[in-house]
Formats: structure tokens, C-alpha cells, sequence
């Protein structure tokens, strides 16, 4: 079903989505929050931009953007899959707990924040470009992965990322010289075990965008995850 959204608040538009049975097409979006907000089963294609929370507490299905998002993409998400063909804002997959958000360009400050697993249910995000500030801010659970591609002589991430990182894991393609992190994560050079675990999420990612799974892989990435033995309490209680 094609949604013209011009004109349309998000309350309107969700509940055409609604009524297409969830397989829609939203053409000339403009700003429009919340879509798809709360929703599962759905397979929607948007052509321009979304507004703030696309996707927020989605618990299935796919979502598909051919151009830029802006701030909270997968806000507290469940499940399913939300593809960025562009950049995205800040704070993107907020308290995300499942499914899977893949961004071919850049993403904004704090992506990632709060993100965590429970159980069977593990959250992946993958950056095409370069992330800014406060990556991965009191990370719980999950999986991030910045590829760095076509992000030129800046940095692939900007400033304070891990910040109160304490679960999960972070991969950042090449070796990440003169990234700044917390004392209280552990950086290493990935093995060939870490490749291993992330050749699956990179081969899904590839395929979505076009892109070629052996270029990505060159140069190796460099993991981060928590320091058991420096948490971050220390920073808030007395000892």
C-alpha cells in the first residue's frame, strides 16, 4: 500500500500503516515521529526523511529507509530490523534490547546508549561510517560494530566512547590510534575468534547494502569490553 504522508501526523500515519495490514510505502515523508511505534509483522519502505523515534519499542518485522534518519532510531526496540540507506541522529537504538539496526552511513552522539541482551534476545547495531561521542554510553548488553567506511582522515569515533560501558562489546574496525577510552574497559586487537563471531553480522550487513564482505574485513578491528576488575562502581560508591 502507498502512504502519501505529506500533511499527515504521526498518529494518522500509524494507524494507515495499521490498516495496510503493516506492508506499506510511505512516500514524501517529512519529519514524522513515532511511525511504526509499538508495531510488529510490519514491512515498511520510507521514502525521505523520518523523525525522532522511528521504530521505538518495534518488536518485529522490517523497516526500510532510503535516504537520512534523524535522532532515537529504535528507541527501546525489541526485535526486527531497521536499515538506514543514510546517516542517522543521535542517541540511535536507545535502551535497545533486540533485533538489529543497520545504518550505511554516519550516526550522531550516544548511539547505543543503555543498549542491553536479556536471555535469547541480543542487540546488534551496525555503523557503515563513523559514530560521534559517547559510542556505546553505559552499554549493558548487546553488540556494536562502526565500520568506518568512506569516513576520509577523521577519527571512527569521536570523543568519551564507553563511557560506563559495563556489558556488551564493541568492535571498531582498524586499530583505533588516538581514540581516547575509560580506564574501565579492556582494548584489544580482535582474534581470529572475534572475527569468527563477527562474520555472520557483517555477511547479513553486506548483503543489505551491496557491499563487499572482504573489503570490510581488511585491516583487522579492535574490541572493547568491560574491565571486570575496574568496574565503574568504583566511580559511584565508597569502598
Amino acid at each position: 500500500m502507498l502512504i502519501e504522508t505529506r500533511g499527515l501526523e504521526h498518529r494518522e500515519l500509524n494507524e494507515l500503516i495499521r490498516r495496510s495490514g503493516g506492508a506499506a510505502t510511505l512516500a514524501d515523508c517529512c519529519g514524522q515521529r513515532f511511525i511504526a511505534a509499538g508495531m510488529s509483522g510490519c514491512d515498511i519502505d520510507i521514502e525521505g526523511v523520518p523523525g525522532n523515534a522511528l521504530g521505538a519499542y518495534f518488536n518485529g518485522g522490517t523497516i526500510t529507509v532510503r535516504g537520512n534518519a534523524q535522532d532515537a532510531v529504535g528507541d527501546t526496540m525489541n526485535a526486527g530490523r531497521i536499515v538506514i540507506h543514510g546517516s542517522i541522529g543521535d542517541a540511535a537504538g536507545y535502551g535497545m534490547r533486540g533485533g538489529r539496526i543497520y545504518v550505511r552511513g554516519n550516526a550522531g552522539y550516544r548511539a547505543g546508549i543503555h543498549m542491553k541482551a536479556y536471555g535469547d534476545s541480543l542487540p546488534v547495531m551496525v555503523i557503515g561510517g563513523r559514530a560521534g561521542s559517547f559510542l556505546g554510553e553505559y552499554q549493558a548488553g548487546g553488540i556494536i560494530i562502526v565500520l568506518g567506511l568512506d569516513s576520509g582522515p577523521e577519527r571512527i569515533v569521536g570523543e568519551f566512547p564507553c563511557t560506563g560501558m559495563h556489558g556488551g562489546t564493541l568492535y571498531l574496525r582498524g586499530d583505533c590510534e588516538g581514540v581516547r577510552f575509560p580506564v574501565q574497559v579492556n582494548v584489544r586487537k580482535a582474534t581470529d575468534e572475534d572475527m569468527e563471531a563477527l562474520e555472520g553480522y557483517l555477511a547479513d550487513y553486506c548483503e543489505v547494502f551491496g557491499l563487499d564482505p572482504g573489503r570490510i574485513t581488511e585491516g583487522g578491528f579492535t574490541v572493547v569490553t568491560p574491565d571486570s576488575s575496574n568496574p565503574y562502581r568504583q566511580l559511584y560508591v565508597a569502598n
